[in-house]
């Protein structure tokens, strides 16, 4: 039975009446006003916000977010504006706070009663987007025939754009969609007129009355006739949606709004008030920062302590502050990471972009670099004004030197037990999904490429990351689906006017022009193999100049790079390493899979014959293996101990260390002899660059000169990989690491045709010989019959990797209203997730169980590779079996060891 109209109560008892609370005592009153949201509170009556209030916060946050100079001008380049006039900024601002409009229906009001009768009918609970759908798109014939009229300004807001109002109804469509997918308009849910009809007193067309009415006052300049009109394209559109989500993730926060359940006609001016607070606080706004650093222009050598090298200089020069886009190509370790963190300091000096975000290929390196881009920002900024840099990386919860654990209820303790002001300046460290609202972050490559995908946010994402400066290192790694979604990323940054540099020991010079024609679209320029090899290196390159070069290095390394059969045979591998550490060498063995490096380990100690266990890398006195599948406090600790071992300030004595490509990315490490696998020239440049990295005044007898032995198949021969089943370690058409033999093989002759190497020096050359059209080319008329087919393979996998990507973007030239069907993301997200490489699934454990390395701290979770658990799901917490030497876990019918060599498939 329906309750009787004076009678509508409060799912857990209490009554809500005329924007009131009532209490456990009180009776059960007439109901008036809408509710937004509603939470209990520790055993106490439910608490509610009024939609009027949210709607006041979530608008008056996107006004402060339009208050800040980058954030305004990002949104006016998007839109192909100069500037963003006050007129279309209080027109925008009147649209966000329509957000959540769609909860005046009944069906969403009705979710905290205890009954669910609307006039003696059992009504099911709605929504407050897709149930609005069937109105905007005039499905729902009835409640279409009032909404608008009742909005009251809404037929004089289709005169605000030159597209006869699709541009006002695509930023309607827009800002319902600011739960992070785009609003699907037809074809999803049958309209249902009931719960928008007035009920015991609550009338949905009477709150959209009172909300027209409020938001034509809130945002009075929105009415000025003589403004001009709003932009059309579509990226303006997409670029709205991000802000608009932002706000409301800002404005839904009940640290900065606490809830107000009565009525006030003056309340914008306190959600005002609030908002300017919030948004300064999360560090969106830092105009006193500026101002701070007005009177502080630190030098190159006040932030990193030494001289800047030609590189350097040349990235922080004036010349290139108005080129979107620089590439920077040198060899490791020659002082890239400082020249991107120096033009980052020049362009937030000539307030061109108000922070950075730092992406990186994996976890491990983002977590390394973490630690020295702290050091520079502590350098950079005076203490009172200085962000917070927040790790990026899912399943890390880190900002500047302070880690963190996540409690229910989203919740974060931070170690240090922060301050309001501290705290809030962690809010973008605290889910990943604000990551990129941080002012400096360091993270994964994929955080950034997530902006450009079709999945839940991104729109949020982009809007965030277009205000800082994108610099992305190790970009000859990508594949080519990566680079797909990595171009349409830079396209979309650079669109807006955001800022972004590109990083590489060496790139290929298809690749780089790929890169420096992101958002410029023209015909391909084809520079034959000679000519390639002949562009300068290193160099510094832009879209304008093509490449500049800043002068040979001046440490050039003659490196012996030698082939030898032994990639499957791992005993005669780990007795070489051992032969090297015995004479005091610091041995690297690099393998391409962890599959490789575990067996590679388990060799080295059983050759060790139990005499020479101290030749062993360990963490904590436990032999070990480095790779990126240990957990994430476990993985610090193997950092630590690589770096110790082989780092700057190591001492002497041999030792030998085996891992994967974690190894050969950001850690600052000095080998005196390099084992590792046949990889592509690129990747074989950056492995090298840690052999011998740092000049010393004495190194073993025998490995005075650096030395590089590269495992090859048998007799060299990389046929046997193009059949199915052969492609072990990483290598071949069915490998999934390097599949393109051509590559490997021209790196393969390289090696046989020239023993001895002038690192950087020959850099160009080597890469261009491996990676070039020409090149391949001439392998494969070369090799015969089997080759040409494996060529057709590649290429198709590229096509095929290319449509895959390009299926996945975000349709940015469409729009919401016009086009709606075009900018939906449908299924896609999950699918989406997945193929990105660094993308695993959080595993939590509940006990949590020991790290093998004693004294075994708490491990309270794991990143799983999605593609080992397939369709099964993760339901909560995961309880482990402990034993001696680590535990297994089980999801679904998967079963999964962790012990002192990482994770693995039990």
């Amino acid at each position: 039975m329906p309750p009787a109209a004076e009678t509508i109560r409060l799912r857990d008892d209490p009554a809500f009446g005329d924007g009131e609370i009532a209490g456990p005592k009180r009776a059960p009153v007439y109901t008036r006003l809408q509710w937004a949201k509603s939470e209990p509170r520790h055993g106490h009556p439910k608490t509610v916000h009024l939609l009027e209030h949210h709607l006041a916060d979530v608008g008056a946050c996107f006004e402060a977010l339009l208050a800040q100079p980058t954030i305004r001008e990002r949104l006016a380049r998007s839109g192909g504006l100069d500037v963003i006039d006050r007129t279309t900024a209080s027109r925008l601002a009147m649209f966000a706070a329509l957000h959540d409009i769609g909860k005046a229906n009944m069906g969403f009001q009705t979710q905290i009663w205890e009954s669910r009768y609307l006039n003696g009918d059992r009504v099911r609970y709605a929504g407050h987007t897709l149930d609005l759908a069937p109105v905007l798109s005039g499905y729902d014939e009835e409640t279409a025939a009032w909404f608008f009229d009742e909005l009251g300004w809404w037929n004089e807001a289709l005169t605000w754009d030159d597209c006869g109002g699709e541009t006002v109804s695509s930023l309607l469509v827009a800002t319902l969609s600011h739960h992070g997918l785009p609003l699907q308009l037809d074809g999803l849910r049958a309209p249902n007129p009931a719960i928008w009809r007035s009920h015991h007193g609550l009338d949905p067309s009477a709150c959209v009355r009172r909300i027209g009415a409020l938001t034509s006052r809130w945002f009075e300049e929105a009415m000025n006739r003589s403004a001009p009109p709003l932009p059309s394209r579509p990226a303006f559109q997409h670029m709205f949606l991000g802000l608009c989500t932002l706000a409301d993730w800002i404005g839904s926060s009940r640290e900065w709004f606490p809830f107000c359940a009565e009525p006030d006609d003056g309340y914008i001016d306190t959600a005002r008030r609030r908002a300017r607070r919030a948004v300064s606080t999360v560090g969106l706004d830092i105009s006193s920062q500026r101002a701070a650093m007005r009177e502080q222009t630190p030098d190159f050598a006040d932030l990193f302590e030494f001289d800047p090298n030609p590189m350097q200089r040349l990235a922080g020069r004036d010349v290139l502050p108005d080129e979107r886009l620089v590439v920077i190509e040198s060899e490791t370790g020659s002082g890239k990471t400082e020249a991107a963190l120096w033009r980052f300091a020049n362009m937030y000096d000539r307030h061109l972009v108000d922070g950075l975000y730092f992406a990186l290929p994996t976890r491990a390196a983002a977590t390394q670099l973490h630690a020295r881009v702290t050091r520079f920002v502590g350098r950079m900024f005076p203490e009172r004004h200085r962000p917070e840099v927040v790790l990026a990386v899912p399943g890390y919860l880190r900002a500047g030197d302070i880690g963190g654990r996540h409690l229910p209820d989203y919740e974060v303790l931070w170690d240090d037990h922060p301050d309001d002001g501290a705290r809030g300046r962690r809010w973008a460290a605290e889910h990943a999904k604000r990551y990129l609202a941080a002012q400096i972050a360091v993270g994964t490559v994929d955080q950034a490429m997530m902006s450009a995908l079709r999945v839940r946010h991104a729109h949020m994402r982009a809007a965030c990351l277009a205000r800082n400066l994108l610099v992305v290192d190790e970009v000859h790694a990508s594949d080519t689906y990566m680079r797909r979604i990595l171009g349409s990323l830079l396209e979309g940054h650079l669109g807006a006017g955001g800022y972004a540099l590109l990083m590489s020991a060496t790139l290929g010079f298809d690749a780089r022009r790929q890169w420096l024609s992101a958002g410029r679209p023209g015909p391909e320029a084809r520079r034959s193999l000679d000519e390639a090899v002949r562009s300068p290196y290193p160099a510094m390159s832009t879209a304008a100049s093509g490449g500049e070069t800043f002068g040979p290095s001046d440490a050039q390394k003659k490196v012996r790079v030698t082939a030898e059969h032994l990639m499957h045979n791992m005993a005669d591998t780990a007795e070489q390493a051992l032969e090297a550490a015995r004479a005091g060498a610091k041995v690297l063995v690099i393998r391409n899979t962890v599959d490789y490096a575990v067996r590679t380990q388990r060799a080295v100690e059983r050759a060790t014959g139990g005499r020479d266990c101290g030749l062993l890398f360990r963490c904590r006195n436990t032999p070990t293996v480095h790779h990126g599948r240990f957990a994430a406090a476990d993985r610090g600790l193997l950092d630590l101990e690589v770096e110790s071992l082989l780092g700057g300030n190591r001492v002497l004595g041999g030792v030998v260390v085996v891992g994967t490509q974690t190894l050969e990315q950001s850690l600052d490490i000095d080998a005196d002899l390099l084992i590792t696998d046949l990889c592509p020239v690129d990747v074989l440049l950056q492995r090298i660059g840690r052999l011998h990295r740092h000049p010393r005044p004495y190194r073993p007898e025998g490995y005075a000169k650096p030395n590089c032995v590269v495992l090859t198949p048998p007799l060299g021969d990389l046929s046997i990989l193009l059949r199915r089943g052969q492609s072990p370690n990483g290598l071949g058409p069915y490998g999934h690491v390097y599949e393109d033999l051509r590559v490997l093989e021209a790196t393969r002759r390289l090696i046989e045709e020239r023993g001895l190497w002038t690192i950087p020096a020959m850099n160009r050359e080597l890469v261009e010989r491996a990676t070039h059209r020409d090149a391949l080319e001439r392998i494969t008329l070369e090799m015969g019959e089997d080759w040409r087919e494996h060529a057709i393979h590649v290429i198709g996998e590229h096509l095929a990797d290319g449509l895959t990507a390009g299926n996945s973007l975000i349709r940015r030239d469409k729009s919401f209203h016009a086009d709606n069907r075009e900018v939906l993301f449908g299924p896609v997200a999950e699918r989406i997730r997945t193929r990105l490489g660094d993308e695993g699934i959080e595993v939590e454990f509940a006990p949590q169980p020991p790290s093998p390395f004693p004294p075994g701290e708490a491990i309270d979770s794991i990143s799983v590779p999605a593609r080992w658990l397939g369709d099964v799901n993760v339901d909560g917490p995961v309880a482990p079996g402990v034993d001696d030497q680590g535990f297994t876990f089980g999801i679904g019918d998967r079963a999964f060891r962790y012990d002192r060599l990482g994770l693995r498939r039990a």
